[in-house]
């Protein structure tokens, strides 16, 4: 028999949710500190909305199958289509714009490299029915919010930015028809995944020459905004809209952690506008998070027109780079109060008191049976604050010592 979690897969034992839940807990707060409200859904959605979202070869990159009355189903591998359904089911009734958050677990059947496995958590941010610069300003700096609650440094990673709308104005002004835009993006993606020339032989496949090939990857070459402005032209709509993006960023006290990269584009084919992904700044790990504006998706899927911006903040990654950066050490202990008890008799006055405790909002742990005190309080200094052991003289006396395992300083407590 093999105990160890299918390929891809993790366990979480207890010393494992420490950090898991110092993530969790730092995205919680940064999104509900931005008043994001939380949802959630089921982790099995239809096969044929990820097909809208994402395509028929999306079936060979998720955990796909039917159910017994043969209905297509697959586990989810990202919220954004979920989120979109769960709208476009209540888009009459909702008060927009909207301003959702959850931490889901995600799954993908792929190739396992270094930061990304078949299973992850991921904190969805999406703000749905604003159309502003101020929506991507928010989800990216509520991310930044959720990164400085984990105690991660601001030199230690940058967040690039860019845009598809000004992509696609550089191309036409390359001479590059629209019709070819949205698979020179997801070809130009691969750059740095793979050879040039398997690119070059994709962009060819839908139909670009030679000339427009070198064109499309001269753009990836441009190292600032002000180039790329030169390029659209003083009265680009996209460039306009970085330029207040990053304004607004300045207002939020985050700009220092954005950088304009031209070569940022994100794979997913439903964005349309803005996109940003954060890096750490030595190059060490995969992006930490991204996203970008996705104005058309829920139209893909039957929904009205309604512009959306949103992001996704994985787990893995971030777990890693908080070890790198050696702050991935236990959070000091909770108060908790361990509870123990020498024979039968003293059982009754130990679990009242624990009943009690608990009453008063503390946390009490009360051993299961009679234990000697030199082995309580061991056992307790592992994971307790706080420890009252309950021996034949406290029971007849009617109090005991209320022990502060780091200073050992002790007081009486009443067993009554």
């Amino acid at each position: 028999m093999d105990f160890s979690a299918p390929r891809g897969m993790r366990d979480f034992y207890p010393e494992d949710m420490i950090l898991r839940n110092r993530v969790f807990d730092a995205w919680r707060s940064a999104a509900v500190s931005f008043g994001f409200e939380q949802y959630d859904a089921c982790v099995v959605e239809s096969l044929d909305l990820l097909k809208r979202k994402a395509g028929e070869e999306v079936e060979n990159q998720v955990y796909a199958f039917q159910d017994k009355s043969g209905r297509e189903i697959a586990l989810r591998a990202e919220m954004t289509p979920t989120l979109a359904r769960m709208v476009a089911a209540r888009q009459g009734s909702l008060q927009f714009p909207v301003k959702w958050f959850c931490i889901a677990q995600c799954f993908r059947y792929e190739r396992m490299t270094k930061g990304r496995k078949r299973e992850h958590y991921q904190l969805n941010l999406d703000i749905v029915g604003e159309d502003g610069a101020a929506g991507e300003a928010e989800v990216i700096a509520a991310a930044v919010c959720a990164m400085r609650k984990m105690g991660v440094p601001d030199e230690a990673y940058r967040v690039r930015l860019s845009s598809r709308a000004l992509l696609s104005e550089l191309l036409d002004k390359k001479g590059i028809d629209a019709k070819f835009h949205s698979g020179v993006f997801i070809a130009l993606d691969k750059k740095g995944k793979m050879p040039r020339e398997e690119i070059e032989e994709i962009l060819r496949a839908d139909g670009l020459g030679d000339e427009e090939c070198a064109k499309a990857f001269d753009l990836t070459d441009i190292s600032s905004l002000d180039e790329a402005a030169a390029i659209a032209g003083a009265d680009s709509p996209a460039v306009a809209r970085i330029r207040e993006l990053l304004s607004l960023l300045e207002l939020y006290g985050v700009a220092s952690q954005v950088v304009f990269d031209i070569s940022v584009i994100r794979g997913l084919s439903y964005y349309t506008g803005v996109v940003f992904e954060a890096f750490d700044t030595k190059g060490e790990f995969r992006a930490i998070f991204g996203g970008g504006r996705y104005d058309n998706l829920l139209t893909a899927i039957g929904g009205k027109p309604t512009p959306a911006v949103g992001l996704g903040f994985g787990d893995v990654v971030v777990g890693e780079l908080l070890k790198s950066l050696g702050i991935a050490d236990p959070a000091p202990k909770r108060d908790l109060v361990a509870v123990g008890y020498m024979t039968e008799a003293q059982r009754a006055a130990a679990t009242r008191l624990a009943a009690r405790l608990r009453g008063d909002g503390r946390n009490a742990s009360l051993q299961l049976r009679p234990q000697k005190a030199k082995q309580f309080f061991a056992a307790a200094g592992d994971k307790a604050t706080h420890a009252v052991y309950v021996g034949p003289d406290d029971e007849q006396a009617g109090t005991a010592r209320l022990k502060d395992l780091a200073t050992r300083e002790q007081s009486e407590i009443p067993l009554s």
